[in-house]
């Protein structure tokens, strides 16, 4: 209960200005909380400044390491698409959230859009999604797989 409390704190905190989305995360480790993140989109003009993907930011440079496996983040609302994808991405395997994204389109956020609009096959989403120069990109990918000295992450 402590760790969502202090996810909720974080939102309301920063978000009190009106000038940050009302959202607050945090990491733990071994019961520990070993970052803290707040949105900060309108404050940095970064769409991608979420909580969560603060947070976790913090938390991988902190541990000096892509892979936070075993760490669980609780944040005051629902992770977005982008969010829980950055989850997945650090290993993350625990998320426990206050609000959800239905509690967030009540209130202008309106990831449960997004959500949709990814379950669309390409042709019928609203951004337009073309592929070129596959063959070209194919061989940087061939170039990684034999590369010796890559770091998988």
């Amino acid at each position: 209960m402590k760790f969502i409390s202090r996810a909720i704190q974080l939102a309301a905190e920063h978000s009190a200005s009106g000038n940050n989305g009302p959202f607050g995360a945090v990491i733990v480790k071994d019961d520990k909380i070993i970052a803290e993140g707040w949105n900060r989109v309108v404050e940095l003009n970064d769409p991608t400044a979420h909580a969560e993907m603060n947070a976790i930011k913090s938390a991988c440079q902190s541990l000096q390491t892509p892979d936070i496996s075993g760490a669980t983040l609780y944040t005051s609302c629902e992770p977005c698409p982008m969010c829980l994808a950055a989850t997945y991405w650090a290993g993350i395997d625990t998320v426990i959230y206050a609000c959800d994204r239905h509690d967030a389109e009540a209130i202008n956020f309106d990831d449960n859009a997004i959500y949709q609009e990814m379950q669309l096959d390409n042709p019928n989403k609203k951004i337009k999604l073309t592929q070129e120069s596959h063959k070209e990109g194919l061989k940087v990918f061939e170039d990684w797989k034999n590369n010796e000295k890559k770091i998988m992450y």
